[in-house]
């Protein structure tokens, strides 16, 4: 299990990567840009999240990989339920 100094700067690398994606919508670049980047910044936090937060670094890798797919899955339906609603 980590220790209160990894868990402390995980928290401090979120912090900046929210914060990075305020500032993406405040500096002078493309919105399409700014969207894209804010994505890159929420999958890597989501990322963080998992394997910190909920110790999925700790599990066998077998769980892992059915987090994967199941987070995969769930891309597959959302893409689909937007194009069905177009």
């Amino acid at each position: 299990m980590a220790d209160v100094r990894t868990y402390t700067l995980i928290y401090v690398v979120l912090l900046i990567l929210g914060t990075a994606k305020f500032v993406f919508f405040e500096i002078d670049i493309p919105e399409s840009a700014a969207i894209g980047g804010t994505i890159v910044l929420a999958v890597i936090k989501s990322l963080l999240i998992a394997a910190y937060y909920q110790h999925l670094r700790e599990e066998p890798r077998a769980i892992t990989y059915m987090m994967v797919v199941a987070v995969f899955m769930v891309f597959l339906l959302t893409v689909a339920a937007g194009y069905s609603i177009q």
